[in-house]
């Protein structure tokens, strides 16, 4: 029995990353068409979030086989209900990613309101977060899953930036008003990406040490040190 189980929480887990592999392909493909106006990519972010949406209810579904037939304690119930909280994130960054995806589709329509730069940069601080969260998880590594909480508010400033220089822009270039907004709303999206990055390195560390550091001190400090 004891086998049987371990060899079923090794497949959920690579249930799960199997998932995240696609999550983070759909990430990549919905920016690759905002920068290169490549239509095709957008129809593959599509494509993917159908996988993902049917391995989230796949992971879901194991996840409550496990916790209802072999009804594991301590550490093995933690990572199972890190599991199901990390499927969640998951699938909502593929939701993001097509969200991503359908506002390059607009903005690739119209007229460049300017030279993508700040916004490349965000997207390579949001997916190296989702990464390391990720490698944080299957190392079952504290430090790098700590590593990751640091690295939010990198992404939210760079957010903050991308609007306020594209406010600045468009107040000179009022017909570029709508363009703008689309580029605000795609670093809102990377943002939230990075929020459930951070979501899933919270996880790690609740399943790993027990420690639930969600809206804790401790992690408004780690933030600050950074800043």
């Amino acid at each position: 029995m004891e086998r049987h189980f371990e060899t079923s929480l090794r497949d959920l887990k690579g249930q799960l990353l199997a998932m995240a592999g696609q999550v983070e392909k759909a990430i990549e493909s919905a920016i690759e068409a905002l920068q290169t106006g490549n239509i095709e990519k957008i129809t593959l972010v599509d494509a993917i979030e159908n996988k993902i949406n049917q391995a989230h209810i796949a992971v879901d579904d194991a996840c409550i086989k496990l916790l209802a037939l072999q009804q594991p304690l301590a550490a093995d119930l933690r990572l199972i209900v890190a599991i199901l909280k990390i499927n969640t994130d998951l699938e909502r960054m593929g939701d993001q990613a097509v969200n991503i995806a359908h506002h390059a589709e607009q903005y690739i329509k119209g007229t460049p309101v300017k030279p993508l730069v700040d916004l490349p940069l965000m997207f390579q601080e949001a997916r190296f977060m989702v990464r390391e969260a990720l490698d944080a998880f299957v190392k079952s590594s504290e430090p790098l899953a700590r590593d990751v909480l640091k690295r939010d508010d990198i992404v939210d400033g760079l957010k903050d930036k991308i609007s306020k220089d594209v406010l600045e822009h468009v107040k000179t270039n009022p017909i570029l008003i709508e363009q703008g907004l689309i580029l605000i709303l795609i670093a809102r999206n990377l943002e939230r990406i990075g929020d459930h990055a951070t979501n899933i390195a919270e996880d790690v560390i609740y399943a790993m040490s027990g420690e639930d550091i969600r809206h804790s001190s401790q992690l408004a400090t780690m933030k600050k040190a950074i800043s």
